[in-house]
């Protein structure tokens, strides 16, 4: 666990800015920034970030919060998790290795897999540099390939001895257990136990976005790759790795895409870091697959600009050709640059300046709709094949959200082929439709799986009883009061049992007047935020919004920094509506309110059992009774008919 002191200090030290920054292109708006947000299909830049709060939201589909609210929602990661990537990352010592079994236990395997990649990769790159086969053999091969010491640093790139189980001996001697090792794809587990993936290969390490090592490639060296075609392994999907939501390089990348506001795309790993060694840093690569919906979509967090850049033949064109209109229906305007005389993208780079290598690829690449043209329509005679490859076109146009564009590509199209631009487009409308129909369609199937009882999903809050949205809004706006004031007093010397004086902050007069009649919030963590508040709320220092927002509790902070960030709002001249009449006539009326709501359906319950059964029938009919006396008194107060 980390102690409370170390949390403060890492929260002390997080600018959200910085955090958010590293992973959505941010822009300034004034006090603020924002940005396209990585948890939605976003085409407008609709994601806020408050350096002033330190909170971030989302105004289109409400995400937000904190910087570890976002670590989390985005990286997929726990609390102390989160924590530690916000340590690494502002140089703040937290503790990491495995010391006890007990120790061990208290970490997730993700983090235990994470760490142990981190190990490896460090591992392998001191072999490159200081074994003497890891020199002699390892980094000639890197060497051969015009690559830099300072690049091979840069990626981290490494060497595994021929040795079968050299790392699976070294890991287990430093600590990690062999199920990690197997999990990771560090080792296989054969017959005769574990033994190395990577044996007698250099490595390229895999980075995500964040920088956490989650994958490895190996590659047999030239002089054993004869006869062979699988050159390269790459690490199985685990916990931590999905090809399909993985694109190398791009850690390395972000910066340089971010300042481009473009991004190139290649196939393999050396192409990559040839790029990089030529002063091209905006590049990445899919490494052979097809590029998923998941990929996309993080690139566009960085730019909506892409350059496939892939050499001349059939496989460059097919790699070209794959994904594409993935990539038009997230809006990315698609560029194409297939490479001369039977180069790829790391041959061409080391052939070539920088400069010259830029101003090729700015000379020569065309858009993806000329480039498709070019391909499959001109120079093509038969009529049969000449129309479907004119239909396809159309169909990677239907795709483009932005409608100007949709029309240009069209418009273009026609005068290129010589075709009516309104025969195109009813073409284009008809699949338009088309493509409407079938989402509909599959909207609609999805909408009669919901209604089945066996498939309907659970109810949100699992309580006491019976909720309806008023009282869910009721107790959302109390909870949100409490966040938000649980600290400040609102009745002072009040009197005591012991014929004493005390205050009363918002949090213990909500506490108190709940608890005296017996009623309770149905959603557990609205209790427990009020609870806490209650006991806390009387400390010197205490601020309900801050303990709550930072609170270890996962669902807790999130709760918190929702409710925080509604009053925030990220803008100039927000009003708080509570002050209007003041905060103790806001939370008396939220309280009765609340009593109105609850007690009501309290009562429907209760009258509903007593119709329907008779178990118990004098105790039902008792708490009956009650809640009807407390109902009526109440509605009384409020001015509202009694039933």
């Amino acid at each position: 666990m980390i102690d409370r002191a170390t949390i403060d200090k890492i929260m002390d030290a997080t600018n959200i800015v910085d955090v958010v920054g590293e992973f959505v292109t941010l822009r300034k708006a004034g006090v603020n920034y924002k940005g396209l947000c990585p948890f939605h299909d976003d085409t407008t830049p609709s994601f806020m970030v408050s350096p002033s709060k330190q909170i971030c939201k989302c105004f289109a589909c409400g995400e937000g919060g904190t910087a570890i609210n976002f670590l989390m929602k985005h990286e997929q990661i726990t609390y102390p998790e989160a924590l530690r990537w916000l340590a690494k990352k502002y140089n703040i010592e937290i503790q990491e290795k495995e010391l006890t079994d007990e120790e061990k236990k208290e970490q997730s395997d993700r983090e235990s897999m994470f760490v142990l990649n981190e190990w490896a990769m460090n591992y392998f790159n001191d072999l490159l540099k200081n074994d003497p086969d890891g020199i002699a053999i390892g980094k000639q091969y890197f060497r051969s390939r015009g690559i830099r010491d300072d690049i091979i640093e840069k990626f981290n790139l490494g060497y595994a001895v021929p040795k079968r189980d050299a790392l699976t001996l070294a890991g287990q001697k430093a600590g990690f257990k062999p199920e990690y090792l197997e999990k990771t794809g560090l080792c296989i587990k054969g017959e005769k136990g574990l033994h190395d993936r990577y044996a007698g290969r250099v490595i390229f390490p895999w980075l995500n976005v964040s920088g956490r090592v989650v994958a490895f490639g190996g590659r047999l060296l030239d002089s054993r790759t004869k006869g062979v075609q699988q050159k390269y392994v790459n690490s199985p999907d685990s916990e931590i790795y999905h090809k399909e939501r993985e694109l190398y390089g791009l850690y390395q990348a972000k910066k340089a895409i971010a300042k481009e506001d473009r991004v190139y795309m290649v196939e393999g790993y050396t192409d990559v870091i040839a790029m990089h060694q030529s002063g091209v840093e905006n590049v990445v690569a899919n490494s052979g697959t097809a590029l998923s919906l998941h990929q996309i979509k993080l690139l566009r967090r960085f730019t909506q600009n892409i350059t496939l850049l892939y050499d001349g033949d059939e496989a460059g064109i097919h790699a070209t050709m794959r994904g594409t209109d993935m990539l038009l229906a997230e809006g990315m305007n698609i560029k194409v640059l297939l490479l001369p005389d039977g180069d790829d993208p790391d041959s061409f780079a080391r052939k070539h300046s920088a400069t010259e290598l830029k101003n090729y690829i700015e000379n020569n690449a065309t858009d993806f709709i000329t480039f498709k043209t070019r391909l499959t329509v001109e120079n093509v005679d038969d009529p049969v094949k000449r129309s479907e490859a004119i239909g396809g076109i159309v169909k990677s146009i239907s795709v483009i959200p932005d409608q100007i564009l949709r029309s240009t590509y069209l418009s273009e199209l026609s005068q290129r082929l010589g075709i009516k631009e309104q025969t195109l487009l009813n073409s284009m409308n008809g699949m338009i439709a088309k493509d409407i129909e079938e989402k509909e369609k599959e909207k609609s199937r999805q909408g009669n799986q919901e209604q089945n009882p066996e498939t309907a999903a659970k109810p949100q809050f699992v309580g006491l009883h019976s909720i309806d949205e008023q009282t869910k809004e009721v107790e959302r706006l109390l909870v949100q009061a409490v966040i938000r004031h649980g600290e400040e007093v609102i009745y002072k010397d009040v009197e005591t049992e012991d014929g004493g004086k005390t205050n009363l902050t918002v949090a213990q007069y909500i506490a108190y007047d709940l608890g005296a009649d017996g009623l309770e919030f149905h959603d557990p963590r609205y209790g427990q935020i009020l609870l806490e508040a209650a006991q806390h709320s009387g400390e010197e220092g205490f601020k309900a919004e801050t303990y709550f927002m930072h609170h270890p509790d996962y669902q807790v902070s999130e709760l918190a920094t929702e409710l925080a960030i509604d009053r925030h709002q990220l803008g100039k001249g927000f009003q708080l509506k509570e002050r209007e009449n003041g905060l103790l006539q806001h939370v008396l009326h939220l309280v009765l309110d609340f009593r109105y709501y609850y007690l009501g359906n309290r009562e429907k319950e209760l009258l509903a059992q007593l119709k329907t059964s008779k178990d118990n029938y004098m105790d039902t009919m008792k708490e009956y009774m009650r809640i009807k006396s407390l109902y009526d008194a109440v509605s009384k107060k409020l001015g509202r008919d009694i039933k």
